[in-house]
Order: C-alpha cells, then sequence, then structure tokens
C-alpha cells in the first residue's frame, strides 16, 4: 500500500493532485467541450471576485442574447452572496445557490417597455431603472437558468426599495 499526501495549495481553485510515492500525479484538465464555451461571454465572466459583480463586465452582446422583458416586468440579475464565511470557511456550492434561490437583492439589467408607465399606479414616476441594485420579495417573480447564472423576470410593482450596495443587506435564515 502506498502512502498519499494531498496538497490543498490548489484548494480555491478545487482541483486537487495527489502525489504518491512514485510521483505527482497528471493534472486533471478540462474537457474540450468547456474550452469551447470560453469563447463566448457568460454571466459569470461578469464576476470579478467572488460576490462582488462588476456590471461593466456584462457585455453588450451577452445582454443582447439575454431575454428582453415584456410589458411591465423587469430582468433582474440576483446577487450570488459571499462564497465564504467571515471566518474564512468555504461555502459548498448547494449553500451559495440555495441563497442565492432566496436572495432578496438583484441588478437590474432591462426594463420593459411598459413599467413604470401607469401613471394611477405610479404617480411619482418609475421606482427603479436599469443598472440599479434593488430589493424585492424572496422567492419574487419567475427565475431560469442561463449559461453562466440565474435571472428572475419581475413586475414592476414587486420592487420594493432600491439600494446602494448589496453587502448592507443582510439576509435572515
Amino acid at each position: 500500500m502506498t502512502k498519499s499526501k494531498i496538497d490543498l495549495s490548489a484548494a480555491p481553485n478545487a482541483a486537487f493532485q495527489i502525489k504518491t510515492e512514485s510521483g505527482p500525479s497528471e493534472p486533471i484538465k478540462p474537457p474540450a467541450t468547456e474550452e469551447k464555451k470560453s469563447d463566448k461571454p457568460s454571466l459569470a465572466d461578469a464576476y470579478t471576485e467572488k460576490p462582488r459583480l462588476n456590471p461593466e463586465m456584462i457585455g453588450k452582446s451577452l445582454l443582447d442574447r439575454m431575454p428582453n422583458p415584456t410589458g411591465w416586468r423587469l430582468l433582474i440579475l440576483p446577487y450570488q452572496g459571499k462564497g465564504k464565511t467571515a471566518g474564512g470557511i468555504f461555502l459548498p456550492s448547494d449553500t451559495v445557490e440555495k441563497n442565492q434561490v432566496s436572495t432578496q437583492v438583484g441588478y437590474v439589467l432591462k426594463v420593459g417597455p411598459l413599467a413604470y408607465k401607469d401613471p394611477e399606479k405610479f404617480p411619482s414616476g418609475a421606482w427603479c431603472a436599469e443598472k440599479q441594485w434593488v430589493m424585492f420579495a424572496r422567492y419574487a417573480g419567475s427565475r431560469f437558468q442561463i449559461d453562466g447564472g440565474e435571472v428572475r423576470i419581475l413586475n414592476d410593482d414587486e420592487i420594493l426599495s432600491t439600494i446602494l450596495d448589496p453587502e448592507d443587506i443582510h439576509q435572515l435564515t
């Protein structure tokens, strides 16, 4: 039986190499299909460092490929939240995904043509605009997956408030 050592220096990248007495193992190579996907920009590329979204990284071609909200609807990119605790412990991807599903904060990507146009319902004007961080009800809107992440379509009256920084809002579990 050979003794094995696990090199954890690559733990943040989730690529582990097992070193045995006979020498290091082969590095893990991504499948060829993943290399082809990297040519096309995805929503995941907009996150410069988890969980920070850099809205300028959402290229025009990526926005053009996203669905256009119809009527009084808004296209929202939910905030992903932190990938590790304040103590530095990395959270499992299932936990991060569960937090994203139940998030109450998002970034307005697109606004439908009839959003906030009803003067009786919105006498003071629009509650939010494109490129703003907003709060909404926990499970509001229709959720769906696109290349690189999840987006939601919400009605214009489901926006609760606008905020400056999503890190300011602490989610209750």
